[in-house]
């Protein structure tokens, strides 16, 4: 028995719109297909799969969660760190790098318009790593 790999993470928003456009001009994701539920969200697809799903809580009493609760962050195997760094500072978005010790690893932190922190981690070995 194994639990296997992660399938994708929820976002529960009043801010749909705003949320898409960041996973999409910000982290590259592609807004795709979704199953016909009977409340409103998109799915956020990278390489093909469904990594995020977004539901949009603004026809609901439910309110917005400032943060990401206990869960602290999302994670990423990403690629171009260099690329990554010049797309944030170009939109003006806040992000802080961070290289994990031993030196094996970088690391991009980046908020969503939500307050979900996402982690983009990137393997030095296969990085051009100008800081």
């Amino acid at each position: 028995m194994s639990v296997g790999f992660l399938d994708h993470f929820n976002v529960r928003t009043r801010k749909l719109k705003e949320t898409v456009r960041f996973y999409e001009d910000v982290l590259g994701l592609q807004n795709g297909a979704r199953p016909n539920f009977s409340f409103p969200g998109a799915w956020m697809y990278s390489d093909g799969r469904a990594v995020l799903h977004l539901v949009d809580i603004s026809p609901e009493d439910e309110p917005q969660k400032p943060d990401s609760g206990v869960v602290h962050h999302v994670a990423f195997v990403s690629k171009g760190f260099n690329a990554m760094k010049q797309s944030l500072k170009g939109k003006g978005i806040w992000f802080d790098t961070r290289e994990v010790p031993g030196g094996d690893q970088w690391q991009i932190f980046v908020r969503d318009p939500n307050g979900v922190m996402i982690e983009l981690n990137y393997d030095t070995a296969k990085e051009s790593l100008g800081r």
